[in-house]
């Protein structure tokens, strides 16, 4: 008589999100995009990640868990102001006929994301993307600063004011 294996426990959306953002951020680093994850934006929101591209554009990668992440959440349409292009990153199990056509897609499996359908490009104003470096560079050099003190890094982002 052989032993039935029991189906693996479902995953936490919580840790499913970690999971599908972990492979997201690689996805941008693996094509020269620097990404910043949990990046707050100058309209209060934050988003998921924000990638600084080799030619000074920027990307916005909205991770959503499944498909209750997504139709709860009506603000991802705010993110498109602050990036040149914008990105759902889902894992395999997200059914990606919810997600807008105008939007590109980066599927996660594991610690791997392909690109699904590239982004169409919403070019920011000069005006905009000065202010979005700016910010860019205060949070990331913030972040690497309490990383590098970390008995400081309360202090470094008060003083910077960055997140």
């Amino acid at each position: 008589m052989s032993a039935v294996s029991a189906p693996p426990p479902p995953v936490a959306p919580a840790e499913r999100t970690l999971a599908v953002c972990r492979a997201a951020a690689r996805f941008c680093a693996q094509r020269g995009w620097a990404p910043v994850r949990e990046m707050p934006l100058p309209n209060g929101r934050r988003a998921d990640i924000l990638a600084l591209l080799p030619d000074g554009g920027f990307v916005v990668v909205e991770v959503k868990s499944c498909a209750r992440d997504f139709l709860s959440d009506g603000k991802w349409p705010e993110y498109r102001d602050f990036c040149d292009r914008l990105y759902f990153a889902v894992d395999l199990d997200f059914p990606e006929e919810l997600l807008p056509e105008d939007v590109g897609l980066v599927v996660a499996e594991g610690p791997e994301a392909s690109l699904v359908r590239e982004a169409p490009s919403h070019p920011l104003a000069p005006a905009r993307r000065k202010a979005l470096l700016h910010r860019y560079a205060m949070v990331a050099a913030a972040r690497l600063a309490g990383l590098q003190d970390p008995a400081g890094q309360a202090e470094i982002r008060a003083a910077l004011r960055a997140d």
